[in-house]
């Protein structure tokens, strides 16, 4: 017999393993493949429970274009308070800021936003070049950023690949930006925001500080942090922060205003209300004793790390590491950072291959590794489990077989599972 009605033709209450067999089996594929394997991405996290529960919740389905307050739907009076939530969380992690905006999707919408609202089309900016440990979103050719803005680069020293500020200063002289970027996808050194902020005022320029990486570390106070120094900061939330996929911008009184209309309605529509719940979870438990010492062991593997490969002959990018990565220079090396990503998960790791100053190579092969310790240390792993990743990726890059480390990776990870 017909069915006579959707609900009886439609099932709606179907599981996903009901619904969609092939889709679950691969989302349990990813679980299995995320708990076999360490993480050492310098920009993945492995979130709580928690998080994932939130991004996963019924407000999924809320449309909420708008501010809290201010919104262009109705029904709205949860979402408004769960994105107040995590906006008074991110202010009380970053104290000193005038507000937070919590709806850009990644840390690139985020900077999008800032430098339309701010430097305006065709406007002058100025950051970091990609081989020197910037980031797409500071100007590069390819990315929007550089065909939307007049933008110029700085490097850092040839020697030391530390930033020389002297060339900053230069670079901003010459250009005259209405936006100058402190911040980096690569660099593993601390920034010294009191003399950017000197420099950018030489010329009128407004600083903005793109903390996608520290952002956690500099919220639990284990890194110098930009604020006083610099009028907005921009960030992911899901890094060092250990929250969902997303990113955010905080600023101060003066420019809120334009930054708000540029999120929106400039470059974005409806806000992803269930990953803003997952930002507000996230924010919470940063705020709590647990993460600020998760974020010390952070710090610590990252230099014991970097000790290591150091000890057994690598090259380290500035001797050493102030946040959560290591970049490795393999130009000493019969190795390029494509082999050694390709190796990493035949045993089992996943890291990538990364630009050095001075590269030769392409983006797509490199002259070197990133490395960082933010998944692994969210998975218990201490300064032993860093001596023996060392060892392995030493192992690897000298010419050992990838798959003969399979077994020591993976009794790393059963001994230490996912949250």
């Amino acid at each position: 017999m017909a069915s006579n009605t959707l609900e009886e033709s439609q099932d709606t209450h179907m599981s996903l393993q009901e619904s969609d067999p092939k889709l679950a089996a691969l989302l349990l594929a990813e679980e299995q493949r995320q708990s076999n394997t360490i993480s050492l991405i310098a920009s993945e996290n492995h979130s709580t429970p928690a998080v994932r529960e939130a991004c996963a919740s019924i407000i999924t389905d809320k449309y909420a274009e708008g501010y809290p307050g201010a919104r262009y739907y109705g029904g709205c009076e949860v979402a408004d308070q769960v994105e107040e939530i995590a906006r008074q969380r991110a202010l009380q992690l970053f104290p000193g800021m005038f507000s937070a905006n919590v709806q850009p999707h990644s840390g690139t919408t985020a900077n999008m936003a800032v430098l339309e609202a701010l430097a305006g089309t065709g406007g002058r900016i100025v950051g970091m070049q990609l081989s020197a440990g910037g980031h797409l979103s500071h100007g590069y050719p390819m990315s929007h950023t550089g065909r939307i803005f007049s933008a110029k680069h700085y490097g850092v020293d040839e020697t030391t690949s530390l930033i020389d500020y002297d060339e900053v200063r230069d670079v901003v002289k010459e250009h005259q930006p209405a936006v100058l970027i402190a911040g980096a996808s690569s660099y593993p050194r601390g920034i010294d925001y009191a003399t950017m902020s000197e420099i950018a005022k030489e010329v009128g320029a407004i600083l903005m500080a793109d903390i996608a990486h520290p952002a956690g570390l500099i919220a639990a106070g284990v890194m110098p942090s930009p604020v006083g120094h610099a009028d907005v900061l921009t960030m992911t939330t899901h890094k060092t922060l250990r929250g969902p996929r997303g990113g955010m911008i905080l600023s101060t009184e003066e420019i809120t205003k334009k930054i708000d209309s540029s999120v929106f309605p400039g470059g974005q529509g409806g806000p992803l209300m269930h990953q803003i719940a997952g930002k507000a979870v996230a924010f919470g438990e940063a705020l709590q004793e647990p993460f600020r010492q998760y974020a010390r062991a952070l710090l610590d593997n990252a230099v014991s790390l970097a000790r290591h490969l150091s000890d057994g002959g690598l090259k380290i990018v500035t001797n050493g590491t102030d946040c959560h990565m290591v970049v490795v220079d393999l130009r000493g090396e019969d190795i390029t950072g494509a082999d050694v990503e390709n190796m990493g998960l035949l045993a089992g790791i996943s890291l990538n291959k990364n630009l050095v100053a001075g590269d030769t190579r392409s983006p797509r092969v490199t002259s070197g590794i990133r490395v960082g310790t933010a998944a692994a240390t969210t998975r218990g792993m201490g300064s032993a489990e860093m001596e023996e990743l060392a060892s392995i990726l030493l192992g690897m890059i000298r010419g050992s077989t990838p798959e003969s480390f399979r077994d020591r990776v993976q009794a790393l990870c059963e001994a230490h599972p996912l949250p």
